[in-house]
């Protein structure tokens, strides 16, 4: 595990509060000490952890990868950042991208013409974790031309039964 600045003072403050509860038990220091000591790895790892991962956004990001995007689909959401900050595919033809990312999963609903467009490709990015989350994750390529000019990200919310 690395520690961050943030991990350390996340430990020292469950130390404290478990240096606190303690003395609610034990007037002695150093067993307040000692019991504070023994408890804050658990309280941490067993307890603060898993609930800060439940309640929190963050995901693993990567860079983009061919044949993770196709192996993968459900994991696509941590190479979405990369690939729309980076600019990967802008410039890029249909066969270009085609031979990355696939097939387009769906068309996109274009206004001007009522219908679903051929020239806005969409992909199921999956859904990033957290307890709370029913957004689907999805990516957007807009074409002109046959060449890639805009890519954004959207979400979708699905219903579960």
């Amino acid at each position: 595990m690395i520690y961050t600045p943030l991990h350390i003072i996340f430990l020292v403050v469950i130390f404290l509060l478990m240096w606190w509860f303690a003395n609610t038990i034990d007037k002695r220091k150093w067993l307040s000490f000692l019991i504070a000591l023994v408890l804050t790895p658990f309280v941490f790892y067993y307890v603060f952890y898993p609930v800060l991962n439940i309640f929190s956004s963050y995901h693993h990001e990567k860079y983009f990868d061919a044949e993770a995007w196709k192996e993968e689909p459900a994991l696509r959401y941590e190479m979405s950042d990369n690939m729309i900050s980076d600019s990967l595919f802008i410039g890029k033809t249909k066969a270009q991208v085609e031979k990355q990312l696939g097939e387009a999963e769906w068309y996109g609903w274009d206004d001007n013409i009522k219908a679903n467009s051929p020239e806005l490709w969409n992909y199921n990015l999956g859904f990033e974790p957290g307890a709370f989350n029913h957004m689907q994750e999805c990516l957007e390529l807009t074409f002109d031309h046959d060449t890639v000019t805009a890519v954004k990200q959207y979400q979708l919310e699905k219903e579960f039964e």
